[in-house]
């Protein structure tokens, strides 16, 4: 399976509109090298631009879910889109992500369950999610989470409770906690025997400078592939047999004690 993650920079002087017409180029460019395309978090405006969040919300048939969709059909792709400030019918704001398949149509939509900021930003403006999602690509289960839910390891398990073999993680990551960025992309890796494909952004949200550094981990917790600091198309080709192979020659998995659901 080949995934492509777009590392893309959020550069303050750029228009909105701007953008989503030049990520849509780039997901259309990766037409014939991917067979799943990756953004980050809230890359329209960026995820610590929290004065923006109620300006730039949108619905989940909004411009950036209509110029994702053709551009995802366009290449032929399926495209983790990343996330957008959603405005629900109620007016609940959400940071919620959008998975189009290849024929541009919404395979699943996953509101973060996990927001950031303690008791400002994030944390006070958006609602929280409530349901995990997991989307069946014909290589692969992916198990949907976004940055902030990558430090509550049990959201994962209840992923590969669910069936998920490649963890797919956008983010708006800061630079300042890049270390834990990458430790706990290999941890999440390493204890749930799958993949994880975690997405972050360059330059700087509202003056925020982002990690970049989004990083592809192997079911062993080996490191496929790992992007720098500015904007990136990386790229990488992994084999999802791997999962069941791993989990089959160490199954770990099965002496889980804890946190295990009854049968049905």
């Amino acid at each position: 399976m080949r995934a492509s993650l777009l590392q893309i920079a959020i550069d303050e002087g750029e228009s909105v509109d701007s953008r989503r017409e030049r990520v849509a180029a780039l997901v259309r460019a990766e037409a014939g090298a991917a067979d799943l395309v990756v953004l980050p978090e809230l890359w329209t405006i960026g995820a610590f631009a929290f004065e923006e969040f109620g300006r730039a919300a949108e619905p989940l048939t909004g411009p950036t879910h209509e110029a994702m969709a053709r551009a995802a059909a366009d290449a032929g792709v399926w495209l983790h889109a990343g996330s957008i400030p959603e405005r629900a019918p109620d007016g609940t704001l959400y940071n919620t992500s959008l998975v189009l398949s290849p024929s541009g149509e919404r395979a699943a939509a996953y509101r973060k369950i996990h927001r950031f900021g303690f008791d400002k930003g994030e944390a006070v403006l958006m609602g929280a999610g409530r349901e995990l999602v997991t989307v069946r690509l014909p290589e692969t289960v992916i198990g949907v989470a976004t940055c902030y839910d990558l430090r509550f390891p049990e959201l994962f398990r209840g992923l590969v409770d669910a069936g998920a073999e490649t963890l797919v993680i956008p983010a708006g990551w800061p630079e300042r906690r890049r270390g834990h960025w990458t430790l706990l992309a290999r941890a999440r890796a390493v204890e749930n025997q799958a993949f994880v494909l975690a997405c972050g952004t360059a330059g700087t949200h509202a003056g925020v400078p982002q990690a970049g550094h989004s990083i592809v981990v192997g079911p062993w917790g080996e490191v496929l592939a790992e992007a720098g600091t500015g904007e990136e198309v990386l790229r990488v080709e992994f084999d999802p047999a791997q999962v069941a192979r791993t989990r089959e020659q160490f199954p770990a998995l099965k002496d889980r004690v804890l946190g295990i659901r009854p049968p049905d």
